[in-house]
Parts: C-alpha cells; sequence; structure tokens
C-alpha cells in the first residue's frame, strides 16, 4: 500500500473520503482547496482504493459530481488478478 504526504491535498482529500465523507468540486474547494477534484480522485485510485463518482441533481437543479471511498466490486477485483497472472503491472 502507497501513503500520501501529510501535507498534500491529496492526502487531506483522501482522509475526509476515508473518514466516510462524501466530496463535491464545491466542497473540496472551500475546505482543501482543491481547484480539480477530479485528478485528486485518480491519484487516489492510482494507489489502489476504489474512489467512486456518483452525478446527481442539487437543490438548485445544477448537476453535480460526488466522490466518495468505497470496495472495490469482484469483477474488478478479479480483473486485477488477472492481469497480474498474465504479467500485467503498473
Amino acid at each position: 500500500m502507497k501513503y500520501f504526504n501529510p501535507e498534500s491535498k491529496t492526502y487531506k482529500v483522501f482522509s475526509a473520503l476515508y473518514n466516510g465523507e462524501t466530496l463535491t468540486q464545491a466542497e473540496a474547494t472551500k475546505r482543501f482547496g482543491v481547484g480539480n477534484l477530479s485528478a485528486e480522485a485518480t491519484r487516489i485510485r492510482q494507489n489502489g482504493y476504489a474512489v467512486y463518482s456518483n452525478r446527481r441533481k442539487a437543490g438548485n437543479g445544477i448537476t453535480v459530481t460526488e466522490y466518495t471511498l468505497g470496495r472495490p466490486s469482484r469483477e474488478i477485483v478479479a480483473l486485477g488478478y488477472k492481469a497480474k497472472s498474465m504479467g500485467i503491472t503498473l
């Protein structure tokens, strides 16, 4: 398992997600100064965590994307094992 620098924005986003919070771009910008939450989610995914993005309509009719940390599906885990058995590595 890889670790994040505790002083980085990625670590702050990861900590919030790890503690069960759901984040939107607006919340991440306000709380952590993150300009691109999608890029932070990608960095966390590249370190082996399942970050899910879900779109919903906010109360004002705007579509927002919420990010949550979850467990990978069995299919994703199986694909990872298959790739590893074929010699595919990161």
